[in-house]
């Protein structure tokens, strides 16, 4: 593992360089180096029109509750397997898969991840002088591109949006590898973690200890 991961899976937010951004539904936090549970979704996943009813139904709330019942909201929508669905192709997951792997340990440390039906999620560390947000661009415009080509589609495959929280602490990184991992089995595709096909449980590839992180 590359030494300028520092040897740590979660730093103080007041370290990283970088800050909030507000863009879409929900505040991202860009800082630099700092570990972030990611999630995207595909285009027809999710209409814009259930999000903006949400939003607006939840105005009424303190900002991080609204917040928070937004995402829950949201990842039960996405677990319900709405859409298309197009990553139950298992060609279409294993591209997906590939790229989430490709510039690990080289541009971040990717630590647990899981390819869904109809989203992904990915739990990593940005190397220095990477960003989340380009990370995950990079993500989802070569796997639009891979995964349209295949389908015959020219339209939009990934919703513009994604969904990130910054780990505040180890047990919140424990937490959400565990939920990460868990995904498949919460929304009934699987009975263990590891019988998903496309995750790091099924890999066996769970995130290091702090030591490892420094070899």
């Amino acid at each position: 593992m590359p030494k300028h991961f520092k040897n740590r899976l979660v730093i103080p937010k007041a370290e990283a360089k970088g800050g909030w951004h507000s863009r879409g539904y929900l505040p991202h936090f860009d800082g630099e180096s700092v570990t972030q549970h990611v999630s995207f979704h595909l285009a027809d996943s999710m209409p814009k029109t259930v999000l903006d009813s949400w939003s607006q139904e939840l105005k009424h709330l303190e900002k991080t509750d609204a917040d928070m019942e937004l995402r829950i909201r949201i990842q039960n929508f996405l677990d319900a397997g709405h859409g298309n669905c197009w990553l139950r192709d298992n060609q279409l997951a294993e591209i997906v898969q590939n790229a989430l792997l490709y510039f690990d340990a080289e541009q971040y440390r990717m630590h647990a991840w899981c390819v869904m039906p109809n989203h992904v999620h990915a739990l990593f560390t940005p190397a220095p002088g990477y960003e989340m947000r380009s990370i995950v661009g990079d993500w989802k415009s070569v796997t639009a591109h891979r995964c349209g080509k295949l389908l015959g589609e020219s339209g939009r495959f990934w919703h513009k949006e994604m969904f990130d929280r910054y780990i505040r602490n180890e047990q919140h990184y424990q937490n959400a590898l565990a939920y990460i991992e868990n995904n498949p089995v919460k929304a009934g595709l699987c009975k263990r973690p590891e019988d998903w096909l496309w995750s790091s449980a099924r890999l066996g590839t769970h995130a290091p200890s702090r030591a490892s992180l420094g070899e």
